[in-house]
């Protein structure tokens, strides 16, 4: 079953930028312009998409025309296309198309179609347009910049509306805790230098795409969170770096570094664990590389 769609805000968002929130799945971001209107993403299924059109159309000016931005090919971000393709322009990062082309999209999808049938509808469809580097929406009285992003996601951009000084971060900043696409050094990098791309910003309101929150000093928090596994990681003897179960060592759990937010579902916990796995294994091989080279 899909979960229920919903329009949220938070305070002190502006009234023109409205939060379309899939349960505890994803938050997409809707945004109207005197000139468009833009959707951050299109959710996990194209019925789940299509509720969310119905829910804006109620309260939203028609007139406008469609643009949608899909942040990164992360199912939950993208799936929903279905409902879009052919009515809106789709824009994405040029290193999407990288991604669409890899075999495991296609797995992904037919996994999780034989666990869950809500995903049978879902055709895996692709960007309209794509850029490299930054890209810009004038919308009139807004300009949406999207901003290339990696380190969670080789394709991942962030939205930066500096009329209003809101940052929608989607999956570079996350609370509690960000994941990296992968164990390398370089992928590691990326998604510090990401982070601090947002920090720098010096934005009023950052709005991740998981986690409930707008508040800045997530990116801040999830900055420290890398800053301390590095710390911890760097003390450490080249012996106990190759140790394979490092991760399950006192003072290495995911609890060691974030507060486990109070009603978190037991699920989300362990998905959030696992990210932790990532991002530690990510930070141990930078350290070995730091020390080959030394």
């Amino acid at each position: 079953m899909n979960a229920p769609v919903e329009l949220c805000s938070y305070p002190d968002l502006d009234e023109r930028i409205v939060i379309v929130r899939a349960g505890d799945e994803v938050d997409a971001v809707f945004v109207r312009t005197e000139r468009f209107n833009v959707l951050i993403d299109t959710l996990g299924t194209p019925e789940q998409c299509r509720m969310a059109l119905d829910l804006l159309d109620e309260k939203q000016e028609k007139t406008r025309p469609l643009i949608v931005v899909n942040s990164h090919m992360d199912w939950d971000h993208f799936w929903g296309n279905g409902a879009i393709a052919g009515r809106a322009p789709i824009i994405a990062h040029a290193a999407a198309l990288d991604r669409l082309r890899n075999p495991s999209t296609q797995q992904i999808l037919k996994d999780k179609t034989s666990d869950e049938p809500r995903f049978g509808s879902v055709e895996v469809i692709g960007p309209d347009i794509t850029f490299s580097g930054s890209m810009a929406l004038n919308g009139g009285d807004l300009t949406l910049e999207l901003i290339h992003t990696p380190g969670h996601t080789p394709d991942h951009i962030a939205i930066w509306i500096p009329q209003l000084r809101i940052c929608l971060a989607v999956d570079a900043v996350e609370y509690p805790i960000p994941e990296v696409w992968s164990r390398s050094a370089a992928d590691l990098d990326l998604i510090r230098s990401s982070l601090q791309h947002i920090r720098d910003l010096e934005a009023r309101l950052v709005i991740p795409a998981h986690g409930r929150t707008s508040s800045p000093s997530t990116v801040d928090a999830n900055l420290a969170y890398f800053e301390a596994l590095a710390d911890r990681v760097g003390s450490l003897s080249e012996d106990r770096l190759t140790d394979r179960q490092l991760g399950s060592s006192s003072g290495f759990g995911l609890e060691d570094f974030v507060a486990i937010p109070n009603g978190m579902p037991s699920d989300t916990v362990t998905f959030y664990r696992n990210c932790h796995e990532t991002n530690l294994g990510a930070t141990v091989h930078a350290r070995l590389e730091t020390l080959k080279s030394a």
